[in-house]
């Protein structure tokens, strides 16, 4: 039976957004201000489309940047997940490394590295590309030829059973990689490492149990994971509207998990729910009065929290706002970039580098061209 992608379900739902009033837990403080030190093309493969990246520091200071990457549109049969590295802190970085090619497409690419030095990557795998919708034009001989030699490399049957939620890991400093295995729920970005020891992962179950929403976690550093708990849905929402959730531990041990809401309440923008249990019961999803999605969480060195999200309405490209009291309330916008050219764009992620500068991913179909390219900010809050 076919399964409908997430990316194409997301894509096709209305965008009506309705103004949002400030209640309980949604009071907005003054932004910071941004003060972006410089914005660039860090992909190298100007005919190759990648999408939806995630940036993670290393221990030892090394940027990753793994994505969905060989593409040669949004939805197409031929993503793979890709890495890229820099040494230093942005300025240049590697040729891609391929590190999983499954015989359908392999979308967006989460990673983490745990407090082992252990690096996990995710994904999960689609067969949208399938609907004919997506294919070239009969005319288009040699583009259609390619399509269908990359359809035809699996059977019906080996597509359906190649779906999945997906994870590879390693234990070498990213020298050699695990095969995939089920890492039960999926969201762009990955896990997150708890001080606890454990990893969490806060996502969604995209080919089984009904699109599930919850968390997931380990105790082996990433090596098997184990269903934790639930995450309630609002009266009146749908929890299969729920989409691309990623958290964040504070430093007063709560964890913040946010989601993209697909639901008419609140529609398009990121609802929060939060955890006093190290995961087990969570609160709840509310409005923080956010329009933009999906969000990335990042705890800063001072204890603030950080959440940057593609902004998918004029001005287009990627936002971000503080958090100075542990997930409670949010600052007013602050931008990134705002340059983009449609909505073909965002996922950003970000990290933290010295001298309290920020680096922040995300993928974005340029002027003039089909395919989509990685790009980069340096920025610091003035």
């Amino acid at each position: 039976m076919f399964q409908t992608n997430r990316r194409n379900m997301l894509a096709t739902t209305g965008a009506a957004i309705t103004a949002a009033t400030l209640g309980h837990r949604r009071q907005i403080f003054a932004a910071a201000q941004t003060n972006v030190i410089e914005t660039k093309v860090i992909s190298h493969q100007a005919n190759s489309y990648c999408g939806w990246p995630t940036i993670v520091r290393r221990k030892n200071g090394q940027l990753l940047v793994v994505y969905s990457g060989g593409r040669v549109a949004h939805v197409c049969p031929f993503g793979r997940v890709e890495l890229i590295c820099s040494r230093d802190d942005g300025d240049t970085w590697s040729w891609p490394r391929v590190l999983l090619d499954s015989g359908i497409d392999d979308r967006d690419a989460g990673i983490l590295e745990t407090n082992q030095g252990t690096l996990l990557v995710t994904t999960f795998t689609s067969v949208d590309y399938s609907e004919k919708k997506w294919w070239p034009q009969p005319d288009q001989k040699a583009r259609h030829q390619k399509w269908q030699a990359a359809h035809n490399r699996l059977t019906e049957p080996q597509r359906q059973q190649s779906l999945g939620v997906w994870m590879t890991r390693s234990t070498d400093q990213g020298v050699t990689w695990s095969g995939r295995y089920d890492s039960l729920i999926n969201s762009p970005h990955g896990p997150i490492q708890l001080s606890d020891g454990r990893q969490l992962y806060a996502g969604k179950d995209l080919w089984r149990n009904q699109g599930r929403i919850g968390v997931c976690e380990s105790t082996d550093d990433g090596q098997t994971w184990n269903w934790l708990a639930g995450i309630p849905t609002r009266d009146q929402d749908d929890h299969q509207q729920y989409h691309e959730l990623h958290a964040v531990e504070t430093n007063s041990g709560t964890i913040v998990a946010q989601i993209r809401n697909h639901n008419k309440n609140h529609a398009l923008e990121s609802l929060q729910t939060e955890s006093h249990d190290g995961g087990k019961t969570w609160t709840v999803p509310h409005s923080i009065g956010v329009f933009g999605y999906p969000s990335h969480l990042l705890k800063l060195t001072d204890g603030r929290l950080l959440m940057t999200y593609g902004h998918r309405r004029p001005p287009y490209g990627n936002q971000a706002r503080i958090s100075e009291d542990h997930g409670r309330t949010w600052s007013e916008p602050m931008i990134i970039s705002g340059d983009a050219v449609g909505r073909d764009m965002g996922y950003p992620s970000t990290v933290e580098l010295p001298e309290n500068t920020l680096l922040s991913v995300w993928y974005e179909v340029m002027q003039d061209s089909p395919f989509a390219v990685l790009r980069q900010a340096k920025w610091k809050l003035a």
